[in-house]
Parts: structure tokens; sequence; C-alpha cells
């Protein structure tokens, strides 16, 4: 272990004091194969599993009835449909962490290069406090449902709490509390279906207006953008687990994690918000579109205490979804350069604490708008990220996790990294090209003005995919002119 390698007096000292406890003081560097020995390979299943089976993914699901005027029929078609093609990608890239042991963003240098992959761990430093931020805002506003004595600010604290508990022990620990956390969710969908069945199974024949080839194509992207951005981070958390196994049984696990959590989260989040105008109550606490919890604890209501109950630990639970995040936090922060590397891990885990508690405070008041626009930006830059390394690895690492192609020894070094400027040139082309196609609250491209919906993740994925391919190729071919070594 790397415990204190690179850290300083007081910070040595703590950090190697938090290992004899079994705080996980690792940062960045690669886990060696020799220590990669975890063979529990469910924990690829459960920790995305209990991050989405929660009251997040609802809150996604009910962007397409409270957002875009969609149906329930619709959205639910909407929501399988991008799902099942959606969660291939975070499934791949979940192969990356056991096979070779780098985190996401250190693994990005080998497309990025050592100074392009500065932008990827920037942006994914602001976005996983973003995701924490409206996380607690989401956990607040459930725990405030239950009483009118209470407010969204101890939700937030109680949440932000539980959350760097879990995440300052590290990765072990997430692990485990990722293959408990997801119970308390499942009652409670199942108690909510039983519950609500009647209203729900009459809101079927309720007439809805047609749905829009923009608003389709627009919470199309909000779901794609859900998903597309736990590539950013997934291979953070695999990276103590044996390469041993197949790709394909990585592969299985972390997909159906993603599929089974989100298809139930949004589905379920989806048919209670269509239904939430014609039930008084449920409406009420909806409050127009602005508050799951609210709805959540309102459809439990007639069960009394127990509905209370369930909707504390639901409302508690998301520290499930903020524990991952707040990890892959630290790691990209120290991921950004050298000296940032030379922190350790659990100071930027208080970092995001000191971060995320004030801002969600203060943000709580205006939640669901700013949760959608949030979540398309990220959308926008991930596609990009997720295109480069994607073509990177199929194209020219010939879809290989081996040594000649995955020099792991090179993590660090910017001389045998790649320049990068490929990966650089195509996202900047795909941020440029997407810009037309956007449709936000604060921008409409002239593109979407036409009627199309919000279609720039997908462009940006293609644009990505496709300048990256011909600018690294062409690099490749001035270096052999040069007589140059190809960099890896």
């Amino acid at each position: 272990m790397e415990v204190g390698r690179y850290y300083i007096g007081p910070l040595r000292r703590t950090t190697q004091f938090l290992s004899r406890y079994g705080i996980e003081t690792r940062g960045i560097t690669p886990v060696p194969a020799e220590e990669r020995l975890e063979t529990r390979w469910y924990q690829l299943f459960f920790i995305w599993f209990s991050s989405c089976m929660n009251i997040l993914s609802s809150s996604t699901g009910a962007a397409g009835p409270a957002f875009f005027s969609l149906g329930v029929r619709d959205s639910i078609a909407i929501i399988i449909i991008v799902n099942l093609v959606c969660c291939l990608f975070p499934g791949f890239f979940a192969i990356f962490g056991p096979k070779l042991g780098m985190r996401a963003m250190v693994q990005a240098r080998f497309s990025w290069g050592y100074f392009g992959a500065i932008i990827p761990a920037v942006l994914n430093v602001f976005t996983s406090e973003g995701f924490l931020i409206l996380n607690c805002i989401i956990g607040g506003q459930t725990i405030a449902s239950l009483s009118s004595q209470l407010n969204d600010t101890l939700g937030i604290i109680i949440i932000g709490i539980i959350s760097l508990l879990v995440t300052f022990c590290g990765y072990r620990v997430i692990h485990w509390y990722e293959s408990v956390a997801w119970i308390p969710n499942v009652i409670a969908f199942i108690t909510m279906l039983a519950v609500g069945y009647p209203q729900l199974r009459e809101n079927l024949s309720a007439p809805v207006p047609p749905a829009t080839p923009a608003n389709v194509i627009s919470f199309a992207s909000i779901l794609a953008s859900n998903m597309i951005s736990w590539c950013t981070m997934i291979s953070d958390y695999g990276v103590y687990h044996s390469p041993d196994a197949s790709s394909a049984r990585i592969f299985i696990y972390t997909y159906l994690g993603f599929f089974v959590s989100n298809v139930t989260g949004q589905a379920l989040g989806a048919a209670f918000a269509a239904a939430a105008p014609s039930v008084p109550a449920w409406n009420a606490g909806f409050d127009n579109g602005t508050s799951v919890g609210g709805l959540l604890h309102s459809v439990l209501l007639p069960t009394g205490v127990f509905g209370d109950i369930l909707t504390a630990l639901v409302a508690l639970s998301v520290s499930s979804a903020c524990a991952p995040t707040m990890y892959t936090f630290s790691t990209s922060f120290m991921a950004i350069a050298m000296w940032f590397g030379a922190v350790p891990r659990w100071v930027y885990i208080l970092v995001a604490e000191g971060i995320l508690i004030p801002v969600a405070i203060l943000g709580a008041k205006k939640f669901y708008t700013t949760f959608v626009d949030i979540l398309d930006i990220v959308g926008y830059w991930s596609s990009a990220f997720t295109a480069i390394v994607l073509t990177e690895h199929m194209l020219f690492r010939r879809a290989s996790f081996s040594e000649d192609q995955y020099p792991i020894t090179n993590w660090a070094s910017h001389t045998l990294l790649p320049s990068g400027i490929p990966a650089v040139v195509a996202f900047v082309c795909a941020c440029g090209a997407l810009v037309p196609f956007m449709s936000q609250a604060w921008y409409v491209g002239p593109v979407a003005r036409q009627g199309s919906g919000d279609v720039g993740v997908f462009v940006g994925f293609v644009v990505g995919a496709i300048v990256y391919a011909l600018a690294r190729s062409f690099e490749k071919i001035l270096y052999k002119k040069m007589g140059k070594a190809d960099a890896y």
C-alpha cells in the first residue's frame, strides 16, 4: 500500500494512524494485480443496484410526466428502450477497474494524455459535487415531507453525515454498505405499488395529450445523460477486484445492476407522477412536480406509522447514491495534478462535505428545474468523454487489456502517455457541434428550436467518436513519418 508515501508532516502521521484502523489510504496509484484479490462479484451488482434503486431514480422517471407532459405508457416505454441501450456503456466501462486496477480519471490518461486528462478530471470534480448536492436536496425534501415542523435542512445534514462516514472509510466499506442499502427502498416501492395500485390502474385509461417528438427525444436525452454519466466514475469501484474474472461476467453483473434498478425506480416515478394530478392528496405532496419525496410520503400515508418509517428510511438511503459520488470526487481531485495527488484521499472527502451541506441547504428551494438542467449539462460532456475513451480502446488498443496495450507503469509519465491532442480536439469539436442541438431552460439552440428536442447528448457522442478516430489516426501517421515512436 502507498500509505503516507507522498504525504508530509501531520498528513502522513494521520494517514498512517487511519490505516491501522482499516481506513483506505491508497490514492490514485494503480492497484497491482497481486493486490486485486476481491472475488465477491455480486458487489459489482449491488453497488449500482443500491445507487440507483432509490428516490433519485424515481425523480428522473418522474420528469417524463412532470416536465415533458408525457403519459405513463409513453414514459415507461422510453425508459425501457433507453436503459436497454445505455446500460451497455457503464457495463463495459466497469471492466476497466478489475482488469487494469486504475481509477477512471487515471485510465483516461491513456487516451487524453497526462495533461489533457486534467479536463475531464476537473469536470468530474464539479459533476460529482453537483450530484451530491442534488441527492441531498431530494433526501432533505423527503424528510421534510414527514411533518410541517421539519424542513429540508435536517435531512440534508443527516444524509451528508452518513455519506461522509461511509466514504471516509473507503472502498470496502462502500461496497458493504451498498450491499444492504437497497433493502428499505425495495420494501417502500413494493408498499407504494400495493397502496397505490387502484389509482395507478385508473390513471392508465385517463386521456393524455399526444406525445410530441421533441418531448420524447428530450426525455430520452435526460435518461441517456443519467446513464452515460456513470462512465466517468464506474471503474473506481472495481480496482480491488480480481482481474481473473471474465469480462463478460463483470459486464453482466454491472449491466443488470443498472438496468433492473433504473427501470424499476424510473418507471415507478413516472407512474406515480402521471397519476398525481388525479389524486388530490398525491398532487399536494408532489407540490406541482417539485417534490418527489413529498409524493412518496403522500402515497404511503394510508399505512400510518409504517409509512412514516419507510419514508424516513428511503430518505436516509439516498446516501447510497451519495457515497460513490463523494468517493469519485476525491479520486478525480487527486488526478488533476501531482500536487493534488500528494494530499490524502480522506482530506478531499472532508472538502466535499464542507461544500455539500451549506450549498445544498441554500439550493433546496429550487430543485426540479435545477435537477433537469444539471443532469443534461453533465450528459453533454460525459457523452463526449465516453466516446473518446471507448474509441481509443476499441480501435487503437485492439479491445485488449493486456500490458502491451496498457503499460500501467506509464500512468504518471507525460512523455510515455499519448499526447492527448486528438482527445482535446475531439472534445472541443463535440462540444461545439452539440450547442445548436441543446435545449435548456437558459438556452435553446437553433436546431432544437425547430422542434427536434434536445439531442445534444447524442450529437456529442457521435462527433466525439468520429473526430477522435480521425485525429488519433492522423497523429499515428504523422508520428510514423517523423520516425517518432508512438506513445502509449
